[in-house]
This record gives structure tokens, C-alpha cells and sequence, in this order.
């Protein structure tokens, strides 16, 4: 098994599925298959999933909200969508907990460091919910600052794409893939993998990400099996 425990990132807008917006359940169900066969390796799981589904800050901003209120009521839709997760995980048979940046009591557990790598250890699939705690942050900066908490292995980042390319590839034809591309590289380059803060993020910290495509059926589970599938970004 090439890594004992991730940090999954997944996007809110992939549990919408064909509806554009809400939870397909179809989609949830999906997911949790996928982190099933992760789980049933052995692999210590934490997961960060978006909110884009039902709430986008920066479009709230775009039409009229205050920047600040927009980003908590997007961390709020995060937070529903970690605990449909945990509903469905629950219903496979899978202990999970859902932790949060922001203070949300009965609902989830704050979280820490500490708390979420104990959860990890007693096999609890571990799924962090309201982002940073902070609003001007997006979830991908919550997904580095996560796998840098929890020392994971990897950050995987799962997108409908099958990993980095020199350019769009739903828009240009001969777009070229990376196998594996330096965090320099792609500074050089301009590729927009995630955000700044959490490319640096990673970057600093030695934290290597997996792009890869999540839709595709078990690609998670031959990631870990060892394959060469999608794009790892690294220092080396």
C-alpha cells in the first residue's frame, strides 16, 4: 500500500451530480463506495469536502452579500454536506465522525490536530467540515491546512478531470498531461492546480498532492495500490 493515511479533497458541486445543485444521492452513495475500498485497505481516511453545492462565498459577494457573511454561510454548507457523508458512510457500515473549523455544537466536534489524528488511528473515516474557521479562505486551503495537520501522506485532490495539463483540456485538444510536475514547475508554468495559499501551503510543508480523476470507478483504490494514475505534484 503506497499511503497509510490521506486527506481526501473533493469538491461540493461533484455530490450535485447532474442536478447542478442540492445532494444527488446517487453521487453521495458513489463516494462512499469509492472511500470504502480505500477504508477497507486499511487506510486512514480524513476528507474535506466543499460546499459550492448549495452555498458559494464568493458568488453570495458577487450579488450583494457582505464578503464575511457570504464565507461563514459557505462554511455552513460545508458542514451539511460532511454530515450527508457521515449518513451514508454510517449506512455502509463505517465509523466517521464530522470535526469542524467552526464551533457547531451538538452537531460536530471542533476541530484539532490532535482530535482528528486520535479519530484516524481508532478507524473513524474523519471528515472535516467549515473550512479554516476563517472566512477569505477557500476549501481547498482548508483541505492543505488539514493534511498538514493531520500528517497525512498525501493530499488527493479529486476533480472530473484525470489529472494537470499545460492547458485546458476540455478546451484544447492537444493539451498535454503531467505524470508528475514540481511545485516550481508549476509556479513557472501558471497552472492553477488550487489556489495560492494552498499550493504554498503544500509547497512549504512537503506535502505532495494527487490530482486525479474522481468520477473514474476505482481510481482511488489503484492510487493506493500503487499505479500511476493522474498527476503528483511534489518538491522533488
Amino acid at each position: 500500500m503506497k499511503y497509510n493515511r490521506i486527506l481526501l479533497k473533493i469538491s461540493g458541486e461533484s455530490l450535485a451530480g447532474e442536478n447542478g445543485n442540492g445532494i444527488n444521492s446517487d453521487m453521495l452513495r458513489y463516494y462512499v463506495n469509492e472511500i470504502k475500498k480505500a477504508y477497507d485497505m486499511g487506510v486512514q481516511i480524513g476528507v474535506v469536502i466543499g460546499g459550492g453545492n448549495i452555498f458559494r462565498g464568493m458568488q453570495g459577494a458577487s450579488k450583494g452579500f457582505d464578503r464575511v457573511q457570504g464565507d461563514y454561510m459557505g462554511m455552513l454548507a460545508t458542514t451539511i454536506n460532511s454530515m450527508a457523508l457521515q449518513g451514508e458512510l454510517e449506512a455502509c457500515g463505517i465509523k466517521s465522525v464530522v470535526l469542524s473549523g467552526i464551533a457547531i455544537d451538538p452537531i460536530c466536534e471542533r476541530m484539532s490536530g490532535r482530535r482528528a489524528i486520535q479519530y484516524l488511528q481508532n478507524g473513524y473515516v474523519t471528515v472535516i467540515s467549515g473550512g479554516t474557521g476563517n472566512p477569505y479562505f477557500t476549501t481547498d486551503s482548508a483541505g492543505a491546512l488539514r493534511a498538514v495537520e493531520i500528517k497525512a501522506d498525501v493530499l488527493f485532490k479529486g476533480t472530473r478531470v484525470d489529472g494537470v495539463y499545460d492547458k485546458d483540456p476540455e478546451k484544447h485538444g492537444d493539451a498535454k498531461k503531467f505524470d508528475h510536475i514540481t511545485f516550481d514547475q508549476a509556479y513557472e508554468q501558471g497552472l492553477h492546480i488550487m489556489d495560492l495559499t494552498a499550493f504554498t501551503l503544500c509547497k512549504e510543508n512537503n506535502m505532495p498532492i494527487v490530482v486525479f480523476n474522481m468520477n473514474k470507478e476505482n481510481n482511488l483504490y489503484r492510487i493506493l495500490q500503487g499505479e500511476q494514475i493522474g498527476t503528483i505534484i511534489n518538491n522533488k
